[in-house]
């Protein structure tokens, strides 16, 4: 039997499989599961960033740049997110499953080796390999080509939000394990990495392959060599097999997707807002020490109990408006919300710079970070639906994959900007900076999403083409 064949026998058989009633809701929480080893990778590094700062970089650079020297070496991260690129698109051909387990793996070894990291190189090593695997949402695909399309959103934002919340393990450990005592930051990245090893072990033994998939893939094994020819003659893109050439030339050949990338890296600006809201709230917090004269790095520690304080309420105020995103976009459509998202981040931003700058409540401060990283990650999610709901199934992998690094070039002043006027400027005005580079950006980007791109409420993702 040749090995085509044999693949052909594999799908259809596992097609076959009957599944019961309550599968569904059983996949949403295993997905909901791996969504949490992915939120607690993807924020960690900044819940703990001025900590880690302090405790690996300030010796060899002074605590007054920290965080600044910490984010140039984070350039070398982004290295790994565009060698993600890649990687990605195989799940166009090899199946969703293997890569959900592969990612969830690769994020927990990438914090293992920070919690074990003993000088720099180490650390990059750790967030290099974390850089590598985010990217890639693999249980985000899961979701959009497993639930019923109109409650796609719906479905969405809840799980989204409930692995938020799910982000409170990061202030408990910082609590229990740390303290005030920045030595022992390892622990929390030790005991997260196991938690990480074993939903990737969950995900394993409990999740199928989606049915969208196995369709597409038993649709193209089932065509002969001219059909196949003759597709690719016709650069029919519902008969095109996942890549990275395919999947540029399908954002380039059709305006949908085009103008999608182009208004979605200039909503990307707002990333910055999720860059650095904890070295914000540090150095709110310290100034209250600094002035009765206590020198940085004392200050910066006495600051720790309101800034944990603080993180713990961060996945609150981040999930509720991560949760709402869904009820609106599938009620009002996916540009209305994306409108409203994207005021709330300049907002609530705003106010918890303010806030953090004048000592308030460590709850509201936490409070309104959470709400200003939430928001912007529910638009960000809004332009990830539109482009899953304007994609075909046999490219959407690949199309996911590409659009943030493309995105990224129209987006990169949202790293590159607060980027050198930090390491300029110093740690203490990164709040200023942050809001200053996220404001524009997002403006430009809603401005030619309402104007270029149709709403895709509701679409079927198995008959787009």
């Amino acid at each position: 039997m040749s090995k085509e064949l044999r693949e052909i026998a594999k799908w259809e058989k596992e097609l076959q499989r009957p599944k019961n009633r309550s599968y569904l809701a059983y996949l949403l929480l295993i997905l909901c599961v791996v969504y949490i080893a992915d939120e607690i990778s993807t924020q960690i590094g900044t819940l703990m960033q001025s900590v880690v700062a302090q405790a690996v970089f300030a010796p060899v650079f002074g605590a007054d740049v920290a965080v600044a020297r910490m984010s140039a070496f984070s350039v070398l991260g982004m290295g790994a997110s565009a060698l993600a690129f890649l990687y990605k698109p195989l799940s166009d051909r090899y199946g969703r499953k293997p890569f959900l387990v592969i990612n969830t793996i690769g994020m927990g070894l990438g914090m293992l080796l920070i919690s074990v990291s003993a000088n720099i190189p180490v650390y990059v090593l750790g967030a290099f390999v974390i850089s590598f695997f985010i990217p890639n949402d693999m249980q985000q695909l899961y979701l959009f080509e497993t639930v019923p399309p109109k409650h796609r959103a719906t479905y969405y934002s809840i799980i989204k939000a409930a692995a938020t919340l799910g982000m409170m393990l990061i202030p408990l450990l910082r609590d229990l394990l740390m303290g005030p005592d920045i030595s022992r930051w390892r622990f929390v990245y030790l005991i997260l990495a196991f938690v990480a090893l074993a939903i990737a072990v969950c995900a394993a033994c409990f999740v199928r392959e989606t049915d969208p998939f196995m369709k597409k893939r038993l649709e193209y094994l089932r065509m002969s060599e001219a059909e196949r020819a003759e597709a690719k003659r016709e650069k029919g893109a519902e008969k095109t097999q996942g890549s990275v050439i395919n999947a540029l030339k399908f954002i380039f050949r059709h305006r949908q997707t085009r103008w999608l990338l182009i208004g979605g890296g200039f909503i990307m600006w707002g990333m910055v807002v999720t860059m650095y809201y904890e070295t914000t709230m540090t150095y709110g917090y310290a100034s209250q020490f600094l002035a009765r004269g206590i020198g940085l790095a004392e200050a910066k520690a006495d600051a720790i109990p309101f800034v944990t304080q603080a993180l713990f309420l961060f996945p609150v105020g981040s999930a509720f408006f991560q949760l709402i995103q869904g009820f609106l976009s599938d009620k009002l459509g996916r540009k209305p919300t994306l409108i409203l998202m994207s005021a709330s981040v300049v907002l609530t931003f705003f106010l918890f710079y303010f806030g953090a700058d004048r000592d308030w409540v460590p709850t509201v401060v936490g409070l309104l970070a959470g709400s200003a990283v939430g928001s912007y990650w529910a638009a960000y999610d809004i332009c990830c639906i539109m482009t899953s709901e304007s994609t075909p199934t046999n490219l959407r992998a690949s199309v996911m994959n590409v659009r943030p690094m493309l995105s990224g070039a129209f987006g990169s002043a949202a790293f590159l900007a607060p980027l050198i006027l930090i390491n300029l400027f110093g740690d203490a005005h990164v709040g200023l900076i942050s809001l200053l580079v996220a404001a524009p950006g997002m403006l430009i980007g809603l401005t030619l999403i309402a104007l270029k791109v149709r709403e895709t409420k509701h679409s079927n993702l198995e008959e787009i083409v």
